[in-house]
């Protein structure tokens, strides 16, 4: 706490300086709460070293940003899913938005990349922060949710079929098909990247 009072003191007085015109004619653009928060949960991240983050858009918009996931072991081993973070000014009142870039045969993700996880719904609360998202996220590709599924015919086949669900990851993973559906996917600077679905 005794960080965010010295955060807003310094842009008091960088705010004085500039209108005094000391302050080389910039201004202070004013933080949200949500911003502060945010940005001090950025700094104590403490992610898996299978896990990283970036800011496609600079260092100037911390409320969007994007979280690669490289699975060390499970059904997802040796896969990159991307996904997209958009946070709120109100956060942490209001849970981020997250979607899964990735194009994914798996049973908390459906084809559009809406992800079912449920700190990111009814279970969030404002003491929740980004790093227990990134984990939530982790682990859904170290245990997949049957009970809570998003991809309704993966969950099936992984509640009744394990081996098969192991074997559809696999085949979607290489740009198979998986049922109706094919996986399509691209090599592009030794990443694999999802482009699209039949």
């Amino acid at each position: 706490m005794i960080g965010l009072f010295k955060v807003k003191e310094k842009q008091r007085e960088q705010a004085q300086n500039a209108s005094r015109g000391g302050g080389g004619g910039a201004s202070v653009k004013k933080q949200s709460a949500g911003e502060l928060r945010l940005h001090k949960d950025i700094s104590e991240l403490n992610l898996p070293s299978s896990c990283t983050i970036s800011f496609p858009n600079g260092k100037d918009d911390l409320m969007n940003f994007e979280v690669s996931i490289k699975p060390d072991d499970g059904y997802y081993h040796n896969g990159t899913f991307a996904f997209t973070f958009q946070v709120s000014p109100v956060y942490p009142h209001e849970a981020p938005k997250v979607k899964c870039k990735t194009k994914v045969y798996h049973p908390n993700i459906d084809l559009e990349g809406n992800v079912c996880l449920n700190i990111l719904r009814e279970d969030w609360k404002p003491v929740l922060n980004i790093n227990t998202v990134i984990y939530g996220l982790f682990h859904l590709f170290t245990e997949p949710n049957s009970e809570d599924p998003l991809n309704h015919e993966a969950a099936q086949v992984l509640r009744d079929n394990p081996k098969l669900f192991e074997t559809n990851v696999r085949r979607a993973m290489t740009g198979g098909y998986v049922g109706l559906y094919c996986i399509c996917v691209v090599l592009l600077e030794s990443q694999w990247l999802s482009i699209y679905t039949i």
